[in-house]
């Protein structure tokens, strides 16, 4: 059995942050427990492509700064690489293929246990896990019969492998926009959202959005309650919906149901697939 002051439950960017402010406040033993092979969290893990629409600058945790041009915004690639050189910097214990089982409070102290039978205890415990690893899709009228697959975000990868093929992608957050974007030059592309997309410019008056927020103190305005009623909106410099324009996806309002060959439009008839003769149609779900 391992003891530590605080147990973190998670090593993304959230666990890892944590982890480094810890011992400001007085705990000077921190265990980091985290299920993959290393440090990061689900950055390893999401698809190809991802570009952070935050400029580097306001993507730098606790004492060490994103290094590179602080105004470009940085790929996937480049957040795993500084988080993996963070992680080495931090002085806490950090215990991969952890996987946590359970964590009860007895006596006031909490007993973690992993899922291969390891055992640690601390005071205090610290979730951080985040929600990547059971992504939530919408439980739609017909899709145990549907002919085609069905994925999430989280599962998706690159636009190879849909290549020909009739594609919806259903959702209207920046990574439902973006999916869609690189899907539509080699597959048959449609967005399905619950409303109009909106559209909100990455840098108003040649500004970067995030420089607004901070400038404004926006950022740090007790309004959260009012901004969780504000639709769902995709930061885009023009790239993005130039992209879902010259390749032809179209947007259509969210299908009513799966049919075995496709999807039934609450507003038209039902498409199938056009392109492929293989599963008729291939929808990634993307959280907004």
């Amino acid at each position: 059995m391992e003891h530590a002051d605080l147990i973190v439950i998670g090593a993304g960017q959230s666990g890892l942050a944590t982890a480094a402010l810890a011992p400001r406040h007085g705990f000077a033993r921190v265990l980091v427990l985290e299920s993959a092979e290393e440090p990061g969290g689900a950055w390893p893990r999401y698809y190809d492509s991802l570009t952070l629409f935050s400029p580097a600058r306001y993507s730098s945790l606790p004492g060490m700064r994103f290094p590179g041009d602080p105004d470009r915004y940085p790929r996937r690639d480049e957040v795993v690489d500084y988080l993996r050189a963070y992680a080495e910097r931090l002085p806490a214990s950090i215990r991969t293929s952890t996987t946590v089982a359970s964590a009860i409070r007895q006596d006031n102290v909490w007993r973690v246990r992993s899922e291969d039978g390891r055992e640690f205890t601390a005071p205090a415990v610290i979730a951080a896990t985040g929600d990547y690893g059971t992504p939530f899709s919408p439980d739609i009228q017909g899709h145990p019969g549907f002919g085609g697959r069905v994925l999430h975000a989280a599962d998706y990868r690159s636009p190879g492998a849909f290549a020909g093929q009739r594609v919806i992608v259903a959702g209207g957050g920046n990574s439902a926009i973006r999916i869609a974007a690189e899907l539509g030059p080699v597959a048959d592309t449609t967005l399905a959202t619950r409303r109009p997309i909106g559209w909100t410019p990455q840098k108003p008056l040649g500004r970067d959005l995030h420089w607004w927020l901070k400038y404004t103190r926006v950022d740090i305005a007790p309004i959260r309650r009012l901004l969780a009623k504000v639709p769902v909106s995709v930061i885009d410099d023009g790239h993005y919906r130039a992209a879902l324009d010259g390749h032809g996806v179209d947007r259509r309002d969210m299908f009513s149901r799966f049919t075995t060959g496709g999807v039934l439009w609450a507003d038209g008839p039902r498409r199938t697939s056009t392109r492929s003769s293989s599963p008729p149609a291939t929808a990634p779900c993307s959280a907004t």
